[in-house]
């Protein structure tokens, strides 16, 4: 019965795909049924389900889910303000020689937006408002104006600090945590800044291969077509552009946390909306109503998910998933493979939120303890989950942009989006055969723990330390 946190993970796909509703009910419909089943037959008491609240309440004490709501009140601003629009037209203006001004312009304002939205959906519902009309105006074939819109609505996902980061940089703490138990072993745990740092190289190169797709496959003369902004709107897209790239590089380099990032530019955005008067009383019920409807959602998201990993604890899941790591006779590099495969079927059919919450802390630990370079396996997760969006036909972000344009044949879209899915692949393939690409804090070895001090030793040790004279 060790097996039974695979057979519920299967469960909620067949259920997601069978019932369509939401995810937070399936996880909470399955794991209570398990539970129900596994404590009837005496695998464990009942009481058990008791544990839940004393474990969210750990996970709420940490201060990057704290910083949630405030990424998520900074993308319903970013939504609902026409600060896009002007950022959009302002870039677009300033490439007008290109001869590929608006799709560089759609792909720059994913870039540097899509991190502060706080999922996927709201950047393609920005870009899908902003600019994918725009570009059909200007003559760009609709399938190719779509898989823009799916590329630049991902590319956030990897650009440091965006909300998919952050709770998987927190995740991978804690299952490095977890890891270093398994092994019995001193080693430094990675800590969200290291994922971030490590992200960065692969999210500048997939950023230039995607920029150099878009300048080769939707050039067009008539691309830069569109009416030069005022100089006062060129202004504030540049204020605005200054102040978003300072708080995501602060976050990204160490220099600011998330929670204070995450309110600063909510109150900037909120400044904004008042000093150009674009933040009425409608505007600004639209976004408490957004925020905290999708607020809702994570959090009763992160419950279920929290039971739902509780029971399959329950069954013994996590464990026998580690002797079961520990005892495949494998190289590492097969073990990370045959990993990454599984949690590429995974995020066909779950989310990154659901990913991050449900399938990380199980299948994390032990590949961790075979694989115990932290940062890489978490960078080489990211890109996986992110190619997931863009996969046809059932990427995340095709299905949101084929929902918003029925019309769109399935076929041509996946012609399109097949030059973006190539530099998301060119960059999984780099990252994965040079690890040493990625930007690392500290020259300590993360790759390799230390064994534990013998008794003798650590006894040595202390003598040393007593035998000191105090400083």
């Amino acid at each position: 019965m060790e097996s039974a946190g695979l057979w519920m993970l299967a469960a909620v796909a067949a259920a997601m795909l069978a019932t369509g509703l939401p995810s937070w009910i399936v996880l909470s419909g399955v794991a209570g049924l398990f539970a129900a089943v596994g404590a009837a037959i005496g695998l464990f008491p009942g009481a058990l389900v008791g544990a839940l609240p004393s474990r969210l309440l750990g996970l709420l004490e940490s201060d990057l889910l704290q910083a949630m709501p405030l990424y998520v009140l900074m993308g319903a601003l970013i939504h609902r303000l026409p600060l896009a629009d002007r950022l959009f037209a302002s870039a677009a203006h300033a490439l007008r020689r290109t001869g590929c001004a608006m799709p560089l312009a759609g792909l720059g304002v994913g870039v540097v937006l899509a991190p502060m939205s706080g999922s996927v959906g709201a950047s393609i519902a920005m870009l899908g408002r902003i600019v994918q009309p725009r570009l059909e105006r200007a003559r760009l074939p609709p399938e190719r104006a779509a898989a823009l819109v799916c590329a630049a609505s991902t590319l956030g996902v990897l650009v440091p600090p965006s909300l998919v980061l952050i709770l998987l940089g927190d995740a991978m703490m804690r299952a490095h945590t977890e890891a270093s138990r398994l092994n019995a072993s001193i080693t430094r745990i990675v800590n969200t800044q290291d994922v971030f740092h490590g992200a960065l190289l692969p999210g500048a190169l997939l950023v230039a291969l995607c920029a150099l797709v878009t300048l080769i496959t939707c050039r067009s003369g008539r691309a830069s077509d569109t009416p030069a902004p005022a100089k006062h709107e060129r202004i504030e897209a540049g204020i605005v552009l200054a102040v978003v790239l300072v708080l995501l590089g602060g976050v990204a380099l160490g220099r600011l946390y998330a929670v204070e990032a995450a309110a600063t530019g909510a109150v900037a955005l909120f400044i904004y909306g008042l000093a150009t008067r674009t933040l009425t009383r409608t505007v600004l019920e639209a976004v408490l109503r957004d925020t905290l409807a999708l607020t809702g959602a994570l959090f009763a998201l992160l419950v279920a998910a929290t039971f739902f990993t509780l029971v399959q604890r329950a069954y013994g899941t996590d464990r026998w998933l580690a002797a079961l790591f520990t005892g495949f006779d494998a190289p590492p590099g097969a073990v990370l493979a045959v990993a990454l495969a599984a949690i590429a079927a995974c995020a066909l059919v779950l989310d990154a939120f659901e990913m991050i919450f449900v399938v990380v802390p199980l299948v994390m630990p032990p590949l961790l303890a075979r694989v115990p370079d932290a940062p890489w396996v978490a960078v080489l997760t990211l890109l996986i989950l992110q190619a997931s969006f863009i996969v046809p036909p059932f990427g995340y972000a095709v299905l949101m942009t084929r929902s918003r344009s029925p019309s769109l044949r399935s076929r041509e879209l996946a012609r399109s989006l097949a030059p973006y899915v190539a530099a998301q692949l060119v960059v999984l393939a780099a990252a994965w055969a040079m690890p040493q690409m990625l930007w690392r804090d500290s020259q300590k070895e993360t790759a390799a723990p230390e064994a534990p001090p013998s008794e003798e030793k650590a006894r040595e040790m202390l003598e040393k330390q007593l035998a000191e004279p105090p400083t």
